[in-house]
């Protein structure tokens, strides 16, 4: 499985030569509207933890010119169908067995509506097993206890935590996540792409470092593989 970071929450992951990608939202990010393309990205699925415009502003148009199957919460997913795009909607607690692996939805606190203030279901994260590896996405969330039931099916390979703090957990906490769902190896999202959330690298890396844990934090563009 490898994973490449394109800014704030977007993810690639490609499995099983199947391309995934994670909320997109490139071109109105202040850190890649420059440098990347979104005509450039050709994948297979496009999968939405929440409505957010900065999680969903790219989904649309890279979904039609991929002919991607864009996979969230149901209220998402038929807003997307509306729009002639092939979806395939989840809830919490539900699992699938797509072709490139097992995905299911849990549970996330933080908000979700469209731009326009529409209804955008109830947010959640993903844990996706593939190629004989576990991932956990948060998506964006608070700390929150429904993460210690994650452990109790899926023994995980990574954690994709936010850490940017005031709209998401920041670094005590999703240090405190890792535990939760009992996974040192932990890559950060959410973060740098506006003032709110700007982190000091190096102290993120320190506090994970003193509780004996792994925080990556990767250049835009920079891939790693499990």
């Amino acid at each position: 499985m490898k994973i490449t970071f394109y800014g704030h929450h977007t993810l690639l992951l490609e499995i099983k030569e199947t391309k995934v990608l994670i909320d997109p939202f490139i071109s109105g990010n202040p850190l890649t509207k420059d440098k990347l393309n979104i005509e450039d990205f050709k994948v297979d699925f496009i999968l939405l933890t929440h409505a957010h415009q900065d999680h969903t502003l790219d989904a649309e148009a890279i979904a039609k010119n991929s002919d991607a199957t864009i996979v969230s919460n149901y209220e998402i997913a038929m807003h997307y169908q509306e729009k002639g795009i092939e979806v395939h909607p989840m809830n919490h607690g539900g699992n699938w067995e797509f072709d490139f692996g097992k995905v299911k939805y849990v549970n996330a606190i933080h908000t979700s509506s469209f731009p326009d203030g529409s209804y955008g279901g109830q947010p959640g994260g993903f844990v996706i097993e593939g190629e004989h590896k576990n991932i956990y996405i948060a998506g964006d969330t608070a700390l929150t206890m429904d993460m210690k039931l994650i452990p109790l099916s899926t023994k995980l390979d990574l954690a994709i935590l936010p850490i940017g703090d005031n709209f998401t957990m920041g670094i005590d906490d999703a240090i405190l996540a890792s535990d939760f769902v009992e996974c040192d190896k932990v890559l950060g999202v959410h973060y740098d792409t506006f003032g709110y959330i700007e982190i000091d690298h190096d102290e993120a890396k320190r506090k994970f470092f003193a509780k004996d844990k792994d925080l990556m934090l990767l250049d835009i563009g920079q891939s790693i593989e499990l």
